[in-house]
């Protein structure tokens, strides 16, 4: 019994011993989360320490300084610094117009003129949006200033659902005046560690707040008047649609709301059931699918919106890279969103020729005392077979179908990125795209494209200035369009634009007799123009734009450039394993590269046509047969042609081998 009791003690003892040791050698180790899901869910405490093998990286972006870590942890994509200084370019003119009607003078970095302008801005939103005024101020009294960097009491609150780094949000306590405060919210935990980190290091915890949250709980929990923000960004990967409804709620009177969509397979036309899930419409496979998915985006937007009687107005929607960003503002009114239904269109694509009809969802007509009265859109406006090559229709949307810019609000943006060039990075390139969309006509949705007119009919391309000058000519307006550098934006139906297109065929005429009886092109050019166009070139052809050469589209800032790997729990770097990863999916679908070997080995086994005919001079170089035909050999398929060594290289990943193909 008692040395029952010896063995018990000892082996207690030791077991406290080995805990103690354990304890003691994991207290120098570096701690991880023990469930990888649950960091990237934000359940990881943020005290956690780094491990020692994930270095970081330190990133100068603007006024801002960033460091996040190598690996992918924390998702940081260098080519959309457009749409961040974009973002600041805009939020700093609408604080102006806001602040502007309190009295309060925003101060930016080498502006002038500042209180010139804020007045005549709050004027000019004050006829337009019926802002409430603010307190006025006396003549004699000093007007109040918002400069950067300071907290103005009654300045903007900000929010950045989906955080990051922290990057946009540091920029827009660094760069942006008029701000109250900043909050800089994620739900990793990683995230939310560096974005404190962050703030620390560009000095402005006084106006940026890091909050760990789910965005839309975040944004529930604000829907009261007093505790709404009055910007809200919105930039996640991939799709914005989960995050829709709550910050429509969230936002304030007049607030501004800014959405980014990366997933522009869905919103061009790629997936149309999966777009109808997530937005609420069909989209359509289409040259003007960048501008259909920035009316879808508007759509989905109010649509939401609609449900708590609250309405958007757009001031800005860019089709740019691999992403649609837009700028909306938020009001409320039972009246107004009664017209909603009349804001939105079905489109009635040609399968065959690319015509597109807009239907509208809701009628508006004026009535009795001045009140709107609201009805059912009769339709369609279109027959079940195109009026031009007779082919079917296809039915997408509910769009957008009103401007999608305000031309005052885009002019104030560019005049004061004109202002101050230096101040952002890509102002170059702002002030070439904000320049095309003031030229574009804002009451004509979609467009066509110069290749997709020509290409319809097989025909040669005419020049842009030639396909213009005809549209003016005849007396209708056309425009260029930001979203695709080809675009031909007009207000011509689509008979005109097509007796235009039969006009330029006679001048450069099509071989008829190689068109199916059939196809479209051949139904177009079996009729007549009723209208003779005139393509000599007009000097209001050209727009302004273009005559000064500004940079309109972004050429390809580095390889590789696009949309960016999602950010992973542990750490994972991005560089080997994406290389391996694009090695493993590239070409999946096509026949592997043949061994060299086996590919010579493979082509002895036909005979040469050339050796047959006696022409060959390779002798035994040629890397086909030179032996008499087989019957066996002779019922092979024969090559037609003999290459020129028989140590060529072998077909790249994207070349079909087969027999006779070098």
């Amino acid at each position: 019994m008692s040395g029952a009791r010896i063995v018990l003690w000892l082996s207690l003892t030791l077991r406290s011993a080995c805990s103690f040791c354990r304890t003691r050698f994991m207290e120098g180790q570096p701690q991880g989360p023990a469930n990888p899901a649950a960091m990237e869910n934000g359940t990881v405490p943020c005290g956690e320490k780094r491990p020692p093998e994930a270095q970081e990286t330190t990133v100068t972006e603007g006024a801002a300084k960033i460091a996040f870590p190598s690996a992918n942890e924390v998702f940081y994509n260098p080519v959309q610094e457009f749409n961040r200084d974009l973002t600041c370019a805009v939020i700093t003119e609408f604080a102006r117009i806001q602040l502007g009607a309190k009295g309060i003078q925003i101060k930016v970095p080498g502006g002038k003129d500042v209180q010139k302008v804020v007045v005549d801005l709050s004027e000019q939103e004050e006829d337009k949006a019926e802002l409430k005024e603010g307190a006025n101020v006396a003549p004699g009294d000093q007007p109040q200033t918002a400069a950067v960097g300071e907290i103005c009491k009654e300045g903007l609150r900000v929010l950045e659902g989906l955080a990051a780094s922290g990057l946009r949000s540091i920029r827009f306590a660094r760069e942006v005046p008029g701000l109250q405060s900043v909050v800089a919210n994620d739900a990793s935990a990683r995230a939310v560690d560096l974005i404190r980190r962050n703030v620390q290091l560009n000095k402005v915890a006084h106006l940026v707040q890091p909050s760990q949250a789910d965005a839309r709980m975040l944004m529930y929990q604000h829907q009261r008047v007093s505790e709404r923000f009055d910007i809200i960004d919105l930039d996640p990967y991939g799709s914005p649609a989960p995050f829709l409804d709550a910050a429509v709620q969230a936002v304030s009177e007049g607030g501004l709301l800014c959405v980014t969509c990366t997933d522009m397979a869905v919103l061009a036309g790629n997936s149309g059931e999966t777009c109808y899930s997530k937005y609420g419409a069909m989209a359509l496979k289409s040259r003007a699918c960048h501008e259909m998915a920035l009316r879808i985006v508007l759509h989905s937007l109010d649509l939401r919106a609609n449900c708590y009687q609250r309405f958007v107005v757009p001031l800005l929607s860019i089709s740019a890279d691999f992403y649609v960003r837009v700028f909306v503002r938020v009001f409320t009114g039972q009246a107004k969103v009664k017209a909603s239904a009349s804001k939105q269109a079905l489109v009635f694509q040609c399968v065959g020729c690319g015509a597109f009809h807009l239907q509208r969802l809701g009628k508006a007509s004026g009535a009795s005392g001045g009140r709107a009265k609201f009805s059912a859109a009769c339709g369609p406006p279109v027959a079940p077979e195109c009026e031009h090559c007779g082919q079917r229709h296809q039915v997408g949307g509910p769009l957008w179908a009103e401007p999608i810019h305000d031309l005052d609000f885009v002019g104030r943006v560019l005049e004061a990125v004109s202002t101050t060039p230096g101040r952002f990075h890509t102002s170059e390139r702002i002030r070439g795209v904000l320049s095309v969309v003031t030229e574009e006509l804002l009451d004509v949705p979609l467009y066509y494209t110069l290749d997709q007119l020509s290409s319809t009919i097989h025909c040669s391309t005419p020049s842009l200035l030639q396909l213009r000058s005809a549209l003016l000519h005849a007396g209708f307006r056309v425009s260029l369009s930001h979203a695709c550098k080809n675009a031909v934006k007009t207000d011509a139906p689509t008979s005109a634009l097509w007796d235009i297109m039969r006009c330029w065929e006679k001048e450069c005429p099509v071989k008829r007799e190689r068109l199916s009886e059939t196809s479209p092109a051949f139904r177009i050019l079996s009729v007549e123009p009723r209208l003779q166009a005139n393509f000599t070139i007009r000097d209001d052809a050209n727009p302004s734009s273009r005559q000064r050469g500004l940079k309109r589209f972004q050429a390809n800032p580095e390889a590789n450039w696009g949309p960016r790997p999602r950010a992973r729990p542990g750490g994972k770097t991005v560089g080997e394993a994406m290389e391996d990863r694009r090695r493993l999916l590239q070409n999946k679908r096509k026949e592997p590269a043949e061994d060299p070997a086996q590919r010579a080995a493979r082509l002895k086994t036909f005979p040469c046509k050339r050796f047959k005919e006696g022409t060959c001079q390779r002798g035994n170089q040629c890397c086909y047969s030179h032996r008499p035909p087989t019957p066996k050999a002779t019922t092979e398929a024969a090559p037609t042609d003999c290459p020129q060594t028989s140590n060529q290289n072998p077909p790249g990943p994207g070349a079909t081998a087969g027999p006779g193909v070098d």
